[in-house]
């Protein structure tokens, strides 16, 4: 145990909504006997961004069952339910409620994950000591260091020093199987497939179809449908889900990772990460669960080394990108775009099927998979040039999984290319085709994908080569981009006007509401 601060009165110890971890550093830095845990369910936390309501759920239920596991193991548990009369509604006015209550004078904390969320503490007028969250692989100070110094920070070097460290698929100092990565082998389209196991519904006990009735009636307005919600909120649950794609989708996980498919919108990812982002299940319990399939001769290399990848690699890495950059990352526009976000985005009808049903998926679920957020509604906006603050809000209100630490450098890094290249080494723009090659979704889409050009033309080929040149002094420069520009340099320069001239014409379109 660590001791923080004079516990003579006892001190108050905040537990977060997505700090769910018996092993949380203010949990070990506590004394049962003398401090009293806080927790609670406030409006503040529901509504600074309107958040999907099955994500606001799964918080609320998943809180509610681990503060009952909390006081059958002895500890003092002061909570705080979302109708509570005397619910102050926000994170540091129930604290100062407890510290009335109790008499505490000081509060022990895990740094929480989002920039808003360390300042007000630092603003409370009790003393707040913010631990380090030592749930993560990579300590933010060892983050930093390893940042120091660098023109550009790369994940592909990042993960390897992970890997390094964690001795994940590691054959003493080299990697397993003799490459560090097998991206190759893990960009496939998916077909159809009636057999493929369907990840496990966890049905509603009391506690949460108390709180979904709580939430339909508190939150009203918010976008995305409570209907179906089957989503683990304990450790058990989550146990059930990580047993479940270890089995039946890991080994197929690196050929589908970057496919999508109409009728089926998991295919073998493994709808872990809300359970990991909110405290139930620990990374490297997770990875070291596929690395034991990959040497049992369960799962093949190329399906574990990417999966792994996902968490000691890119989870780690925007972690660290995310505190390193500090509190103004979102406010990131390096290209400069200015239109307001689509209604399209909230469910106004497109007549774009890939957007559509991206769109509908996230509404029905709170979920989509990483190449539909970055290759569909992410692309498309960054496209149409969108406002990254307001694509980052949207993100961060309707995905179950976002919380600002790991959302906001895959929306205004990856996903926007709004920091610059901080996070990626190019924009991650694509026309249309990609999305055919990845997808079912062009078959029955009102518009051709194989058009370039005329009213059939898929509107992303026409803002490929748009956005491509309104940010031609800005990205030429860039190698991985040089081929682009000669193609268009080559192309008649008839088609370039024309290319130009509709795709001015779909954004005036969209700008003005029309439906697209």
């Amino acid at each position: 145990m660590v001791n923080v601060g004079s516990p003579e009165k006892g001190r108050l110890i905040l537990v977060l909504g997505d700090q769910l971890n018996p092993d949380l550093s203010a949990l070990r830095a506590a004394d049962p006997a003398r401090d009293t845990v806080v927790m609670a369910e406030v409006m503040a936390e529901g509504t600074y961004v309107r958040h999907h309501p099955q994500k606001i759920a799964l918080v609320l239920s998943a809180m509610r069952h681990f503060a009952g596991d909390l006081a059958a193991a002895g500890w003092r548990v002061a909570y705080s339910r979302l109708d509570d009369p005397d619910n102050t509604q926000s994170i540091a006015g129930e604290l100062l409620r407890r510290a009335d209550q109790t008499g505490a004078v000081e509060v022990i904390a895990t740094r929480p994950g989002e920039w808003r969320l360390m300042q007000a503490l630092d603003d409370m007028p009790l003393p707040v000591t913010q631990l380090a969250d030592d749930r993560f692989v990579c300590p933010e100070a060892e983050f930093a260091a390893w940042a120091a110094g660098r023109k550009e920070l790369r994940l592909e070097w990042f993960y390897r020093d992970m890997r390094r460290k964690t001795g994940l698929l590691m054959d003493g100092d080299a990697p397993a199987g003799g490459k560090w990565n097998f991206d190759h082998d893990n960009r496939k389209a998916a077909k159809a497939d009636l057999f493929r196991p369907k990840a496990p519904h966890i049905p509603p006990d009391a506690v949460t179809a108390e709180v979904l009735a709580l939430v339909a009636d508190r939150f009203p307005g918010h976008f995305g449908s409570l209907q179906g919600f089957g989503w683990p909120v304990d450790r058990g649950g989550a146990l059930k889900v990580l047993s479940h794609f270890i089995r039946h989708a890991l080994p197929s996980f690196g050929d589908e990772q970057d496919a999508m498919l109409q009728d089926d919108p998991v295919l073998s990812h493994s709808l872990l990460s809300p359970c990991m982002n909110i405290g139930l299940l620990s990374p490297l319990e997770v990875c070291r669960a596929a690395e034991a399939e990959w040497q049992a001769g369960r799962a093949p290399l190329n399906a574990v080394e990417g999966f792994i990848r996902q968490i000691i690699g890119w989870r780690e890495f925007v972690r660290g990108v995310y505190l390193l950059a500090g509190p103004d990352y979102t406010r990131k526009n390096h290209l400069n775009a200015t239109r307001d976000l689509p209604a399209l985005y909230w469910g106004a009808k497109t007549q774009m099927n890939c957007l559509s049903h991206a769109v509908g998926q996230t509404r029905d679920m709170a979920y989509a998979h990483h190449i539909q957020r970055l290759m569909v509604t992410g692309n498309f906006a960054m496209l149409a040039g969108i406002d990254p603050h307001q694509v980052h809000e949207w993100y961060l209100s309707v995905y179950i999984d976002a919380f600002e630490w790991v959302e906001a450098p895959n929306t205004i890094g990856m996903s926007q290319f709004a920091d610059g290249g901080m996070v990626g080494s190019k924009p991650y723009a694509a026309s249309g085709a990609y999305i055919n090659r990845m997808s079912d979704y062009c078959g029955p889409c009102r518009y051709r994908v194989a058009e370039k050009t005329g009213p059939d033309a898929c509107p992303f080929n026409l803002l490929y080569w748009d956005f491509m040149l309104r940010h031609r002094e800005a990205l030429a420069r860039n190698p991985r981009l040089g081929p682009v520009y000669r193609t268009w340099d080559k192309m008649d320069a008839a088609r370039r006007e024309t290319v130009l001239a509709e795709a001015g014409q779909f954004l005036r379109r969209l700008e003005a509401g029309e439906t697209v």
